[in-house]
């Protein structure tokens, strides 16, 4: 997923730069941040998960800047839930969700090797020519201010010609929705997993291998598809022949622009472009659970005299410059374990708070180091050292990949 800086009515935020979104969402500010809104109307907004519609407020005549393009008659609409709370999902602090208002009016590349958005005026002739020499340009339309994508995509025996959303949100490869299509099948080998968090509350759904599909003049073979239930797209309004959505598992293997004007996209191989399909192979879901004060004892070797001294240890030997220094450090909890797997079997447990994984503390791990370990290679085993109830407990288990 893509993460950037925008200024809202004079405040820095981060926001998630979202394909699958037509509105700009904010649903979190902290305790430093102070942002104005006027011309408030309430609302009730609804998407994907189990819950019911959250409510919310409509602003408008918001002032946004991003990279020196200004916007000052921005629609922002304002969660109020604080159920919502997508930061602890992605471990880094997120205030909103950003889409269609993005893309509209501009030639916008993601480079996600150089991990860089850039949007170009139109009088960037020489990025066109540039863009058509080296990129491969395919059509899409834009609906309901989202962009849509036809593609190939074989679930079992024969190809179909299915329409896609592509969404940069989704960190997913590919999802299938099967209530839209009664020609895309479940296959056969399947595990039941919780899938994230919507609009309105937990996705849940199936993982399986899919025959494959294409994007990109590239053609994927056995995927990991998603199948998320029918409880939770049940608020979801479908453009009509939509049955799925592209998402960034698959988009992060290219460099990609979106020309929403010429309704086209153009696409290069990137440097992940034959990675394999991997999943996370523990069962585990971990989420950031905010931040701890940690201390740290270390040798001072700087040259200035007022702080060389000597203290005595508790062995008797002389340290020198001994100082003890304090940091913040994130902290990390399972959020779920899915039933069967190697590390619900071995123990572990929803919301023990893991201290170490393969003798690595957390306080020096992030989301994207552990998501990586708990998908890397089948049949590697974790050792994970987790807090319950104020007693640490070791667990160990394979990773064990049944797709």
């Amino acid at each position: 997923m893509i993460f950037i800086p925008i200024e809202v009515n004079g405040e820095s935020l981060t926001f998630l730069l979202d394909t699958g979104v037509k509105e700009t969402v904010l649903f979190s500010l902290d305790e430093k941040e102070e942002v104005s809104f006027f011309h408030l109307e309430k609302i009730m907004l609804k998407g994907l998960g189990t819950n019911e519609a959250v409510a919310a407020y409509k602003s408008s005549k918001n002032k946004l800047e991003v990279g020196g393009f200004v916007d000052n008659e921005h629609e922002i609409y304002l969660i109020l839930d604080q159920e919502f709370n997508f930061s602890s999902q992605v471990g880094i602090p997120v205030n909103g969700i950003i889409g269609y208002h993005f893309f509209k009016n501009h030639l916008v590349e993601i480079d996600y090797d150089r991990k860089k958005v850039i949007v170009y005026n139109e009088s960037h002739q020489k990025i066109r020519k540039r863009v058509a020499k080296h990129y491969h340009k395919e059509l899409i339309s834009i609906e309901n201010n989202k962009p849509y994508y036809l593609t190939s995509v074989v679930t079992a025996e024969k190809p179909r010609l299915s329409k896609m959303l592509i969404d940069t949100g989704n960190s997913d490869a590919i999802w299938l929705f099967l209530s839209e299509a009664d020609d895309i099948k479940l296959p056969s080998k399947s595990i039941q997993c919780f899938l994230g968090r919507g609009f309105s509350g937990n996705v849940y759904g199936q993982r399986a291998r899919i025959s494959n599909f294409t994007f990109g003049e590239k053609t994927f073979k056995n995927p990991i598809g998603t199948f998320p239930d029918s409880t939770s797209i049940r608020s979801v309004n479908f453009v009509d022949d939509r049955v799925g959505s592209l998402g960034g598992e698959v988009l992060s293997r290219f460099s990609v622009l979106f020309d929403y004007q010429n309704n086209c996209i153009y696409s290069k191989p990137g440097d992940k472009i034959e990675s394999p399909f991997n999943f996370n192979m523990s069962g585990l879901e971990v989420q950031h659970d905010g931040l701890e004060w940690v201390s740290q004892a270390y040798q001072d070797r700087s040259s200035t005299a007022a702080v060389f001294k000597a203290t005595q240890g508790s062995d008797g030997h002389v340290q020198d410059n001994l100082k003890i220094k304090f940091e913040l450090k994130p902290i990390f909890r399972i959020f779920n374990v899915r039933e069967g797997s190697t590390a619900a079997l071995a123990g572990v447990q929803k919301n023990d708070r893991i201290i170490s994984i393969n003798g690595r503390n957390t306080h020096y791990l992030t989301i994207e180091n552990i998501n990586g370990l708990l998908k890397s290679e089948e049949g590697k085993t974790i050792e994970i050292e987790v807090e319950r109830n104020g007693v640490i407990l070791t667990y160990k288990f394979q990773l064990k990949s049944i797709l």
